[in-house]
């Protein structure tokens, strides 16, 4: 694995998308030749207006496992509704693998209280006010997908009222980790 802070294209100012490496593995295969080497990378793809897309890229070199990761992430697109400040509309908490994560909104000034690898998410889709926190694991790409998923699992404002508008906790979710990536409300 290699250490350090996010890598973060910016070669083209007017680009559309905000791109960061994440995480970059180095995997080995025994085989009957010899080690086969391949690298993963972990890639957050954002326009910091409310879409953010997650991957993990695979290939036989860095470089190529990076641009597959960002091909990838720009299919996974999702749309996060934001709220008032540029922040969540209500508080959730996702289990992925080992890893939990909690989301809350916060106040106009806030700024973005995150660990690494949740701040990387939650900045490229633009979010400016939220308070998280890491529970469980320390795997970044575990983080990264429960914070997607966390993120995809959020109501708009208008939904939220819908559900039933006299209470204050209305449309909290709580997601796991399910099947083929699916994420399903914890029980």
């Amino acid at each position: 694995m290699i250490k350090g802070s996010f890598f973060t294209h910016k070669n083209n100012p007017n680009k559309e998308f905000e791109e960061k490496v994440i995480q970059i593995n180095r995997v080995t295969k025994k085989t009957k030749g010899g080690n086969k080497l391949g690298f993963t990378a972990l890639v957050v793809v954002g326009d910091k207006k409310g879409r953010v897309g997650v991957a993990l890229g695979k290939a036989n070199d860095v470089l190529s496992a990076i641009k597959k990761g960002i091909r990838l992430a720009k299919k996974n697109f999702i749309k996060v509704p934001l709220f008032r400040n540029r922040t969540i509309p209500h508080e959730t908490m996702v289990k992925f693998g080992g890893a939990k994560v909690l989301l809350r909104p916060a106040p106009l000034g806030t700024g973005v209280i995150a660990g690494g690898s949740v701040r990387a998410v939650v900045e490229a889709a633009g979010i400016q006010n939220i308070v998280s926190k890491i529970l469980g694991s320390n795997n970044k790409i575990n983080n990264v997908y429960a914070t997607f998923y966390a993120l995809k699992g959020l109501f708009s404002q208008p939904r939220i009222t819908r559900v039933n508008p006299l209470l204050p906790q209305a449309g909290k979710t709580a997601l796991k980790k399910g099947g083929k990536n699916a994420a399903q409300p914890i029980t």
